[in-house]
Formats: C-alpha cells, structure tokens, sequence
C-alpha cells in the first residue's frame, strides 16, 4: 500500500495547476490532503476526475478555512470527523478511516501564529490529539499523516537557531508536543529510515524564493505505530511535485 500526504493550500486552487494529472501519475492507494479551504461538496466536486477514489472530507466552521479529506482507493470499514472535542472539530482538522489492519488518520494541526497567540492552544491541541491516537491504537496499529506544523529537531529546518524559540513551528513547546508523540511509540517514518538525511524540507516560505534556494522546514509528517515498522518500505518527501507552499510526503508497507 501507498499512501501520499499533502497540504495543498487550498483544494480549488490546486486543481488549476497540476494536482489531478500529479495525482493520477503517481497512483497511490490513499491521498491525504490537508487545508482544504474549501467545503466537504466543494472537495468532492474539486477531486473528482479522480474517480477511482471514494472521498471523506471534513471543513471547518470558518469558511475558507483549514479542513481536511482522504481519498480512497480501498473502501474502509468505517470513517469518521473530529476526535470528540467539540472546540477542536469546529475547525476540521481530522479525517479517520479504518481498514481492516490498521487505522489511517489525517491531520492538519494548529498553527501556533506569527505571534505565537495560538501557542497556548496548540499545546492543549497536542495533548488532547495524542490522547484520541492511543485511544485508536488501543484496537489496532495507527498511520497519522498531515501537517504537523513543526520542525522537530534542527536537522528539520534550514535555519534552526534563527528561529528556535522565536518563530511558529520550532518552538520547544511544540517540539515537546511531537516528542509526545514519538515518547508514546509512534516513529517518525522518514527520520527513521534517513536518520542523518539534511536539506529534506516539505514547507518553505513564498517570500525571498525560499524555495528555489532550499529555505524551508520538513513540518509534514507520517507517524506510525511501532509494530508496523517491519512491514515500512520506504518514506518520501516529494519536492519535485509542485503546486502548493508544501510539497507532499509519502510512504509504502
């Protein structure tokens, strides 16, 4: 199985250019797309020359705002919005389906904010998600993909001490938050397979063409539970698909 992640900054914008054909050339079993920006009905209109999936999606009570969506090749035995928190669901941050082995979750979680006023409410965000991850695990192994919004170690970003401590997204307290869930046993696919691999980014700035020089921070992520790892063949960080301010990830068991 195949399984990509990709924050597309919005699903009707990323149509226009060459998501769908992207998408049909690399084939994989499920895509996970986050910052949809857009409607559960605008997402499923936006995808559907994809029609070989089936679409779950989730948005926010904001309109043009986050939302999420997995788009599937298998059908799952069951899907589901949210982790039960009603301050957290209004924001559609969380698509979840269950497959006969394991659990696929997509997430887009909250940004901390140029000024960092989200911060407070992101570590609480981290706290209540790991939670709803073991939760899940408690039935069977758990794949969570998407967004993380941040960097975790150095090796992570292009400038890690100009903005360690200083900007959202490598901030300790949100690396607390992924060392929470690396602590409760979910591996981080690609660090694991390229432990000591440098300049892997799948986010950079649209400003100073941070992209074309390389300025930019890995943030999107495939975590998994630790007894899938015998069966994870490889992790990707596609920065040759283009389209969006990310670029997306992937990986194959």
């Amino acid at each position: 199985m195949r399984i990509i992640s990709f924050n597309v900054n919005g699903i009707r914008a990323i149509v226009g250019k060459s998501f769908i054909e992207d998408m049909q050339r690399e084939d994989f079993d499920v895509i996970c797309i986050q910052e949809t920006k857009a409607t559960v009905e605008q997402v499923k209109l936006a995808v559907a020359p994809l029609d070989d999936y089936t679409v779950f999606a989730s948005e926010a009570e904001k309109k043009g705002y986050s939302g999420t969506a997995i788009l599937t090749k298998q059908k799952p035995i069951a899907s589901s919005i949210g982790i039960g928190i009603e301050e957290h669901d209004q924001e559609g941050r969380v698509v979840c389906l269950e497959f006969s082995d394991f659990y696929v979750v997509n997430v887009y979680v909250p940004n901390s904010g140029n000024a960092l006023l989200r911060l407070t409410y992101r570590q609480q965000w981290d706290a209540d998600f790991c939670v709803y991850l073991k939760n899940l695990e408690a039935s069977k192994p758990v794949i969570v993909c998407g967004d993380f919004n941040v960097a975790h170690k150095s090796i992570d970003l292009a400038r890690p001490e100009a903005n360690y401590n200083k900007s959202a997204g490598h901030m300790q307290e949100e690396i607390d938050g992924l060392d929470r869930y690396v602590n409760n046993g979910f591996i981080d696919t690609f660090r694991y397979l390229h432990p000591s691999v440098e300049d892997q980014y799948s986010w950079w700035s649209y400003r100073a063409g941070a992209r074309k020089r390389n300025i930019g921070w890995r943030i999107d992520y495939f975590l998994i539970s630790e007894v899938l790892l015998d069966e994870l063949k490889s992790a990707r960080i596609h920065q040759e698909i283009m389209g969006s301010d990310h670029c997306p990830v992937s990986i194959s068991f």
